[in-house]
């Protein structure tokens, strides 16, 4: 893929033209917005995050020096620019910053493992890495010297403290910035950002966005919540992630009001910030929720500013959201989707509890949901109300960059997007999902491959065969269970293979913390890997270690 064609990458013309037209997508960009808020109130409070407030004011200016120092190399409108920065102010003015600079952002987890960090640069001919001075305990040189090692080419790297001031450019001293550099205005039908998402095998794939996908949500999220022009937001998930894009970078911008961000989740921290802040719109996957509702038990809060917490990526247990209403008051909302189509269904303030916690919300008619034969993908018979989901609407991504056969499967022949699940949509318009179609591991809300963790583990030189399946948690939803057949004479445990998996730099959420050692793996009829029987395994010993 050239820079030509990258430079016509957008939403489709006619797609386009409609939403716009039904008033689904506009004209603005998170530049604008930031902008405006920097023009009307400059001294208002844009982040919360470790002790510091950061303004509107700076949010502008330092997004535009971002900009320009980026503009100040070689890099020509959508180049790709890749990005891995740890949660704070920082990484939305980069983010900022790369779009006022016309390029596209390549959003990397600051999780991310070295195998996963070179992939994603090689897969999107990103040579420019924007980092803090140190990653993963290591300096910048290091970092840039261990993906090279993996095949990756950096040709410059800046560097961007945790305050947003760049401290640092291409590993030279005394950075000066060109104010005369003209920035260019951006697109927001166009690919503004990558980012990537778990694939069924092997690593990581990349998501294309619009920003206008995201102003949409943004919109769906505005009505089911009934956003007030008062609100304090708290966004607890990764900024290069789909739930942390529009809680953190794109509805706080949106409404112009302040938001709470933490350089690593902790709950009892996260408590203090929503008393102190007075948070009233808390955004978390399932996982953390539980955390903060142990936590509010073990030293109780004032929480009585939050008035509801938007969850999702999971389903959401019951009792545990019942039980975080009642302790704070606050109303638990829900998205079903993905990274790729954005939302099928939501919960709003007007559902009732059973709804809300028992469903995954009602469909969005924008979205024109159909139901398909996962076999066939033909749309299902008349009155049958379950199946695979296919959407076509304002919310959905472009596709996945530089991967034709995973688009190939991400969409129809007639060109509507899939999720991997099975779902029954009831005569309401309630949605439940009742099953995957794809063999994922969902801890704390983020999508892992099983066939690619199973990869992974039979690299030791102690493993001869290897199956990872789904282990029930009352925290996490589900943790990574290693189900492993030994050569002959060989011992393991799960130090060893977690220290073997680091050293092949592979990123954490993939590392087992389960391991259960077999003589041998059972077999279907068909000579595969019997997971449904390792499942089961999996789901009793749980139970006997929470009981």
């Amino acid at each position: 893929m050239n820079d030509n064609e990258v430079d016509m990458i957008r939403a489709d013309p006619a797609d386009a033209a409609a939403w716009r037209a039904a008033g689904l997508w506009g004209d603005d960009t998170i530049a604008s917005m930031v902008a405006r808020s920097a023009r009307t109130q400059p001294q208002a409070i844009a982040y919360v995050a470790d002790g510091r407030r950061y303004t509107w004011a700076e949010y502008e200016r330092d997004s535009d020096s971002i900009a320009r120092v980026l503009l100040s190399g070689s890099l020509l409108p959508g180049d790709r620019v890749a990005v891995m920065m740890p949660d704070g102010p920082a990484v939305h003015a980069v983010f900022v910053g790369i779009e006022k600079a016309g390029l596209v952002a390549v959003g990397i987890g600051a999780r991310a493992g070295d195998r996963e960090t070179a992939h994603l640069l090689s897969l999107t001919g990103a040579r420019t890495l924007v980092t803090t001075p140190d990653q993963h305990n290591r300096t910048s040189v290091d970092l840039r010297s261990d993906v090279a090692a993996l095949g990756a080419t950096l040709d410059r790297m800046v560097l961007v403290g945790r305050d947003a001031l760049v401290v640092d450019a291409d590993l030279a001293e005394g950075v000066v910035v060109d104010d005369s550099i003209r920035l260019r205005p951006s697109d927001p039908d166009a690919l503004f950002l990558l980012n990537s998402t778990s694939g069924t095998t092997g690593l990581p794939k990349c998501v294309m966005h619009t920003q206008n996908r995201w102003f949409y949500f943004h919109e769906l999220a505005a009505r089911a919540g009934r956003f007030a022009d008062d609100e304090v937001f708290f966004g607890a998930l990764p900024a290069p992630f789909g739930f942390g894009l529009w809680t953190a970078h794109f509805t706080p911008a949106i409404l112009g009001c302040p938001t709470v961000v933490m350089e690593k989740f902790d709950a009892h921290a996260a408590l203090d910030l929503i008393e102190s802040e007075r948070v009233t719109v808390l955004c978390c996957v399932s996982t953390q929720f539980i955390m903060l509702l142990n936590a509010q038990a073990e030293k109780p809060r004032d929480l009585s500013s939050l008035r509801s917490m938007f969850t999702g990526g999971e389903a959401v247990p019951f009792e545990r959201a019942a039980a975080f209403e009642d302790t704070t008051g606050a109303k638990v909302l829900q998205f079903y989707g993905s990274n790729e189509t954005g939302a099928l269904s939501h919960t709003t303030l007007d559902d009732d509890r059973e709804h809300r916690f028992g469903t995954a919300g009602r469909v969005i008619g924008e979205m024109n949901v159909r139901l398909l034969d996962p076999d066939t993908h033909a749309d299902v018979a008349e009155g049958v109300r379950r199946g695979q989901p296919a959407c076509k609407g304002p919310a959905m991504c472009l596709g996945y960059w530089g991967d034709d056969g995973a688009n190939r499967q991400l969409f129809t022949d007639d060109g509507w997007m899939l999720m991997g699940d099975i779902v029954e949509i009831d005569a309401d318009g309630y949605l439940s999902v009742v099953g995957r179609t794809s063999d994922f591991i969902i801890r704390g809300g983020k999508n892992i491959s099983a066939p690619a963790v199973e990869a992974e583990l039979v690299t030791h030189p102690a493993v001869a065969m290897a199956a990872a399946v789904a282990f029930p948690d009352p925290v996490f939803g589900e943790r990574v269970c290693a189900y492993v057949e030994l050569r002959s004479g060989a011992d393991l445990t799960l130090a060893d293979l977690v220290a073997h998996l680091a050293s092949r730099g592979v990123s954490r959420e993939w590392y087992p913390e389960h391991l259960v050692i077999v003589d041998e793996l059972p077999r279907s009829s068909g000579g595969k890997v019997a997971k449904g029987e390792l499942k089961d395994d999996a789901k009793r010993r749980s139970a006997d270690l929470n009981d």
